[in-house]
């Protein structure tokens, strides 16, 4: 039986890259995020064989994301993995210079987002003995002068590794992705010489496709150029 995965943050970027690789590999997945328009678009993919569940939501939203994981769980039955991916940047950086209403919108995305999905989804993956992916950052593993938002990856890596501690009493596991810099629309210019998606779709299946005996906490990803 095919298994289950719920991505937010799905509708771009790393989350409809690990959505795309997901359904390659046989998965059966849920899309969420705010924009329906291109979660639809994203969906009717022939990789995913008109089989996606589509779920216009926002993780900063609660009822709405307990909604989204009750719709996936009603729809395939079961829910193994979720990869808490949706986040957001600032685009005035530093604390002196910056916008405490930005500042407002990042944390209700980037914490109180994994937190909304941490909770909504514990009790399906506690019956799964399923597995929690959280996208961190390498902002979340060093000192950035002012930075709001890599405070916020750091309360990701820093909860990523208390979650871990809960699940394994139940046989669950978590880990967080760290990828350095990534060429999407996260960004309004391309950069060349970051990340691909595709490169952390990878690491995301990798880390979800370890034996039940093993818990990969983290796995850190950094360009070469």
């Amino acid at each position: 039986m095919a298994r289950v995965l719920l991505i937010t943050g799905a509708s771009s970027g790393i989350g409809a890259a690990t959505a795309r690789a997901a359904a390659a590999a046989g998965w059966q997945v849920a899309l969420m995020a705010r924009s329906g328009d291109k979660l639809a678009a994203l969906a009717a993919e022939p990789v995913f064989d008109g089989a996606a569940l589509v779920l216009p939501a926002d993780v900063a939203d609660y009822a709405a994301t307990r909604d989204a994981v009750a719709q996936t769980v009603a729809r395939f039955g079961a829910l193994d993995a979720v990869f808490a991916n949706a986040g957001r940047g600032v685009s005035t950086p530093g604390t002196e210079q910056g916008d405490p209403q930005e500042w407002r919108a990042v944390v209700d995305a980037n914490i109180m987002g994994v937190l909304h999905t941490a909770h909504a989804a514990l009790p399906a993956l506690r019956e799964s003995r399923g597995h929690m992916v959280l996208t961190g950052s390498a902002a979340g593993r060093r000192h950035i002068s002012g930075s709001v938002y890599g405070a916020t990856k750091w309360f990701v890596h820093g909860y990523a590794g208390n979650l871990s501690e809960e699940m394994r009493a139940w046989g669950g596991r978590c880990t967080v992705i760290a990828p350095g810099m990534v060429d999407t629309p996260f960004f309004d210019s391309a950069k060349p010489d970051a990340l691909r998606a595709e490169a952390v779709a990878r690491a995301v299946l990798f880390a979800l496709d370890q034996d039940l005996g093993t818990e990969m906490r983290e796995i850190f990803l950094t360009p070469t150029r």
